[in-house]
């Protein structure tokens, strides 16, 4: 019969963080833009694939942060966020959102939502979400927020990223 005494905590990993992040690799996301305003009025937003829904009563979806990012201090202290999910012919906009030390912003089309974050114009999916929560978790914080608003593009095909690449979806 199996021992059901649990140890008191992880056993340390048997594999290395290259390791770990190429098996993180392996789950097929979909990519997204999260997006909020400052109380100064600066736009901030990254790219992210860590988003996730929770519940549907209340509406809530998750996504996480780097404790290191340099945004962190501006989604941690904001009332509200968007996250834009890409649609399969906005890859550019990926990048431009992933790379450091630029205007992530300059020349996206976006309209203000309802609680001060920028829409991203062609995105499959919006949600604007209220920063109900957060949990600092290893290196990270996962945000949870609680959606407001959401609107998609019916027909539309997401962006998709898998082993470090880019792809577009294909049904089977």
């Amino acid at each position: 019969m199996p021992s059901t005494v649990r140890p008191p905590r992880a056993l340390p990993p048997n594999f290395s963080a290259t390791e770990f992040r190429d098996a993180l690799g392996m789950f097929a996301t979909g990519v997204t833009i999260v997006t909020a305003r400052t109380m100064d009025g600066t736009f901030v937003g990254l790219t992210a694939n860590s988003f996730n829904s929770v519940s549907l009563t209340p509406p809530l979806v998750l996504w996480s942060l780097a404790r290191s990012a340099g945004s962190m201090a501006a989604f941690s202290a904001g009332s509200h966020y968007a996250i834009n999910i890409l649609s399969a012919d906005q890859q550019d906009l990926a990048k431009q959102f992933a790379m450091r030390d630029n205007d992530r912003f300059a020349g996206v089309q976006f309209e203000l939502g309802a609680g001060g974050a920028p829409l991203i114009a062609g995105a499959a999916a919006t949600f604007e979400c209220f920063n109900r929560s957060r949990y600092e978790e290893g290196d990270h914080v996962i945000f949870v927020g609680e959606v407001e608003r959401c609107t998609h593009r019916v027909g539309a095909s997401p962006l998709l990223f898998h082993g470090g690449k880019f792809y577009a979806e294909h049904p089977l």
